[in-house]
């Protein structure tokens, strides 16, 4: 793409919908949270985690996430949103987002993501399965920085 999102191995677009604005007229400010939510689904397909995790009912849930908003969002745009895994322990990694607006060729947003491994059967965080961790840090055009088994 260009500048702005030349750390991301994975970009997709979404379009801004008239129904994302607030009163004021601009975009409100969950539907950043909505166009990470995409975007980090969409990067989990690309690199087929459902295939990775398999049946073993260990996958993933959302610990925490910000957003950081830089310049107003209207409609109508669309967006290109940046997504990628910058740092790894053993039980979460951490993503980060940014959004570039179309119409205004400007960052608009940047977030990230505290995503863990979570074993669905026990109800409990577990170990990131080596196959998905090898398959993020093959995939991701930075390096993914590891962290400590220490860190939570």
């Amino acid at each position: 793409m260009d500048k702005i999102l030349k750390d991301f191995n994975f970009i997709i677009d979404i379009k801004v919908d008239w129904g994302d604005m607030d009163a004021l007229q601009h975009v409100n400010n969950i539907e950043y949270f909505k166009y990470f939510q995409t975007a980090r689904i969409a990067y989990f397909e690309n690199i087929n985690s459902g295939d990775l995790f398999g049946e073993s009912r260990i996958s993933t849930i959302l610990g925490s996430t910000q957003c950081k908003f830089i310049y107003p969002l209207f409609y109508p745009d669309s967006i290109s949103v940046g997504v990628r895994v910058e740092s790894m322990a053993d039980q979460y990694f951490t993503m980060k987002y940014e959004v570039k607006s179309h119409n205004h060729q400007r960052l608009v947003a940047i977030g990230d993501a505290k995503v863990v491994a979570f074993d669905y059967v026990n109800n409990v965080k577990t170990s990131i399965p080596d196959e998905v961790r090898n398959t993020i840090i093959g995939f991701e055009k930075t390096k993914v920085q590891i962290l400590g088994k220490s860190s939570s």
